[in-house]
């Protein structure tokens, strides 16, 4: 019965993305222009596949049966306000400030961005979300069907609002080239699956939408941008703080932090070209990383290729040398 409704819920949030995708493009709210953005090639691409993603993973985690209500709760509640408060800073943000380092520098001189935004949103997301799993029944805050200890359970909330919060963050850092985030979000979905049947459940949305619109982020028409990055990582931070055992969360928390913190001094793109296994991946289902035209206008000497970057949408990644701020 559980496999059953863990794949159900995979084909109900893979139906979702496909739906909302098809009619967000369509009607296109606010306008065409208010999505588009240019791409790491300079071409154009849409931001729409992110509230796609976002609402059908968190609609079908919150309708579909097979999982507790509070379970349930928490993954829609953290994907929904991760995925709003990545939306405000996609259609909002004027990319001038990128990390936790830019933001709360400005933060500190008395100017609140965007990201500034985002980061508290996606906290309080975290946090609300570590709350409902506090007290689900043999969740964190439960030993034994009884309530566990005080500090117990404020280190659990800790951890787990942490994890959330951070795992929402860290996939949204690898959203710099077509595919990347799905990928790893696919990855940690696939690692997860083996903790325990609830965690297949659990992940089970997030990975089902994902999955569904990996053709448009790998063919670079859309992209998942923050709204969708957010979205998808809040749940599987969800996923993750509900089935692990405290020592696996406070580890996979240590993962987190430590990748979060070197992309602050590390280009992951180039660590990734330079890894042959890494760079196989992430080339696989995209179209080579330099087209013919590129190379003839360099060749000519004529106008550079376009610079590794990212729209207001897409992480910007400081450390690659060619990166440089997005025109709107």
């Amino acid at each position: 019965m559980t496999r059953r409704r863990t794949v159900t819920r995979l084909l109900a949030a893979a139906t979702g993305a496909r739906l909302a995708y098809a009619a967000l493009t369509k009607a296109q709210p606010g306008g065409e222009k208010l999505w588009a953005r240019t791409n790491h090639r300079g071409e154009p691409v849409s931001l729409l596949e992110g509230p796609a993603a976002l609402s059908a993973a968190a609609a079908s985690a919150l309708i579909v049966p097979g999982l507790d209500g509070r379970l349930r709760l928490a993954l829609g509640l953290a994907g929904a306000g991760a995925g709003a408060v990545g939306c405000y800073d996609d259609l909002a943000g004027d990319g001038d400030r990128h990390g936790f380092r830019g933001h709360l520098g400005a933060l500190a001189s008395g100017e609140v961005t965007t990201g500034a935004v985002k980061i508290v949103g996606v906290g309080a997301a975290g946090l609300a979300a570590a709350l409902l799993l506090d007290r689900r029944d043999g969740g964190p805050g439960m030993v034994s069907g009884r309530k566990a200890s005080a500090p117990s359970r404020a280190v659990d909330l800790a951890v787990n609002g942490a994890l959330v919060a951070g795992a929402a963050n860290l996939l949204n850092l690898f959203d710099l080239r077509p595919g990347r985030a799905i990928k790893v979000g696919l990855l940690a979905s696939l690692a997860l699956g083996v903790a325990s049947p609830d965690a297949r459940a659990a992940i089970a949305a997030p990975a089902g939408a994902a999955i569904a619109l990996l053709p448009e982020d790998l063919g670079e028409s859309s992209m998942l941008g923050d709204s969708g990055a957010n979205a998808l990582g809040a749940m599987l931070g969800v996923a993750a703080a509900a089935s692990l055992p405290r020592p696996a969360r406070i580890a996979a928390l240590g993962v987190v932090a430590g990748l979060t913190a070197a992309s602050e001094k590390v280009s992951f793109t180039r660590v990734i070209a330079r890894t042959p296994a890494l760079n196989w991946l992430d080339m696989l289902g995209r179209r080579p990383a330099e087209q013919p035209e590129c190379a003839e206008r360099l060749a000519g000497g004529g106008t550079s290729a376009p610079a590794e970057t990212a729209a207001p949408g897409r992480s910007v990644d400081p450390k690659d040398p060619r990166a440089a701020p997005r025109p709107r």
